[in-house]
Parts: structure tokens; C-alpha cells; sequence
């Protein structure tokens, strides 16, 4: 029996980050598993005056389907934690963390984990100067999710980063040397890895576009890898959660060089807190992988939840 039985569930959802249109999917799919499994649901936008509406609602617990800033960056999280609602993911501390792609790399990289290594700059230095790195880079917000505003160049070539119109000049950037080879991502639920899935992109990368339009990516679930490098991602997945101080469920994306010996053409890229929820969605098709289906995966969620401290 589920200890939130009988409990006010509010679902947070959309949001004022570049994600919004994800989150409102993620959130009502989740909402509607959790009032099929008869929750009292309420859907709460957070895009404007979040502490006056969850004030109104007064929910017994919140269930964080939000993306991207604002939602999966800590301020929520603190929000909730001051108002003494419990939720559902990770808390303040890793949220932050984690949304902070070069602080998450030196923790990650402390606790013997490979990352690219990369430089941060700014948009106008970028433009100004070249790049910080020679070869192949990836150029990316140094606090976004979903591959908002990434530019992949292989060849090194910036100049195509002019024309952009989805990269704020204002923000940081990481600037990362380009890792030829194959597109892996890993969830994790509560203590334990999912699956390794591997991303074939059908035109282009693995952008926003292939995450979230049908016909743009194909997912090989189990990827098929060696089993060393199979059971690394999963290793690496599971450390990378603790090592932040993860809850709830996480994704972590990496490429892998088959070219190199071993393990040794591995590379953890990021962790991503809050993991989409939409049809498309990695983490609810590993979970699915694994005999978990989605009302399932949300109601287990839900039982994660708690405040921080």
C-alpha cells in the first residue's frame, strides 16, 4: 500500500524554462497515470506565482515533472523545502549540481570518472577569439538540458554559431572536445541502474528535435555492447548518482569510442535529474525494458519523495 494513499498529489509542470513544452507532456502523462491509480491529482503550471498557487492547493505532496531551469536547478526544490512539502527527485544540492554541467564534472571526475574535459568561455569571447580547443568540439550552455542551444562541430568550425538563435549571448558555455563513436544514456531508479540504451540519431545528432519528435531517433534497448563496456555505463551511472547525492531517478548520457581498447573510449557527458517522461521519453522505456511499466514508475516515484533534511 502506497503511503501517500488517500494523499493530495500536486503535479508541477511546464514552467518558464526553454523545456516548457516538454514538461507540460512529462506532467500531464504522470498526472494521468497517478490519478488512473486513484490519486487525488492536481496539475499546477508553474510558469508564474508557484508559492501562491501550492499556498492555495496546500497538496500533502508534490510530484516534480518540471525540465530545465527553475524546475530542476534547486529553486523549486528550495521552495518546497521551505514550504515543508515533500517531493518527488532529487533535492537542492544535486539538482544544482547537476544543472552546473562543469561543477558536476569535477565532482564526477574527483570520484574516478571520465568526462570530456572542456573549457568554459562566453558567447561573445567565443566568437571573438576561436575556440579554446583544437579539433572537433561541442559547444553547449553550461546550465540547459535537453541539448538546448548545442552546436556539434566536428571539423572545429564556429562559424555557423553566428547564426544561432536559441543561445542566449548573456550565458556560459562549455566548450568540449567532439568524441567520435556512439550515443549511450543509463537510468537509474532509486538503488539500482535500468538499462543501457543506444541512441542512433536518423538525421543529424541526438537534439531537441530527435528527442521529442517520433521518427528522428532510433533506441536500441539493451544496446548492443560489449559486455564490459555494458556493465561500465551501468557502474558509471549508479556513481555518478551517488556521487551528487541523487534521489528519485536519473539519466546519465555518454559516447563511446569503440576504436579505443576496453572501457577505455568511455565518457560520462552529464546527469540529467529529471528525466523526461514523455512517450519518447529513455528512462520509462528502460523501465518498461525491465517489467516496470509507466503507472508503475510513476507511483514508485511518488514514493521517493521527501524534503530535504
Amino acid at each position: 500500500m502506497s503511503r501517500w494513499k488517500g494523499a493530495k498529489v500536486a503535479v508541477l509542470l511546464g514552467g518558464r524554462s526553454a523545456e516548457r513544452e516538454v514538461s507540460l507532456v512529462s506532467g500531464h502523462e504522470c498526472a494521468k497515470a497517478l490519478a488512473g491509480a486513484g490519486f487525488d491529482v492536481v496539475r499546477i503550471d508553474a510558469a508564474e506565482r508557484l508559492a501562491e498557487q501550492l499556498l492555495a492547493v496546500r497538496p500533502d505532496v508534490c510530484f516534480n515533472a518540471l525540465h530545465g531551469r527553475l524546475g530542476e536547478d534547486g529553486r523549486v526544490q528550495g521552495l518546497l523545502d521551505l514550504l515543508n512539502i515533500p517531493y518527488t527527485h532529487s533535492g537542492v544540492l544535486a539538482s544544482a549540481l547537476a544543472m552546473d554541467k562543469p561543477k558536476a564534472k569535477l565532482m564526477f571526475m574527483a570520484a574516478g570518472l571520465r568526462c570530456p574535459i572542456g573549457v568554459e568561455t562566453s558567447y561573445h569571447r567565443l566568437l571573438a577569439e576561436g575556440s579554446p580547443i583544437e579539433g572537433g568540439v561541442v559547444v553547449k550552455p553550461s546550465c540547459e538540458g535537453s541539448s538546448v542551444g548545442v552546436l556539434i562541430a566536428p571539423d572545429g568550425n564556429l562559424a555557423s554559431l553566428r547564426e544561432r538563435n536559441d543561445v542566449d549571448p548573456g550565458q556560459r558555455l562549455l566548450v568540449e572536445p567532439y568524441i567520435r563513436g556512439r550515443e549511450l544514456t543509463c537510468g537509474v531508479l532509486g538503488d539500482a541502474p535500468l538499462a543501457v540504451t543506444e541512441i542512433v540519431p536518423l538525421d543529424g545528432f541526438y537534439d531537441y528535435r530527435a528527442k521529442y519528435t517520433d521518427g528522428f531517433a532510433k533506441h536500441v534497448v539493451p544496446a548492443d555492447l560489449p559486455e564490459h563496456v555494458y556493465a561500465a555505463v551501468m557502474d558509471w551511472s549508479m556513481r555518478a548518482h551517488i556521487t551528487l547525492g541523487c534521489r528519485g531517478a536519473t539519466r546519465c548520457d555518454f559516447r563511446w569510442n569503440p576504436d579505443l581498447p576496453g572501457a577505455d573510449g568511455l565518457f560520462l557527458l552529464e546527469i540529467n535529474t529529471q528525466p523526461g517522461m514523455t512517450p519518447l521519453s529513455l528512462l520509462p522505456e528502460q523501465a518498461a525494458h525491465r517489467g516496470i511499466d509507466f503507472a508503475d514508475l510513476v507511483q514508485r516515484l511518488l514514493e521517493t519523495a521527501r524534503c530535504d533534511g
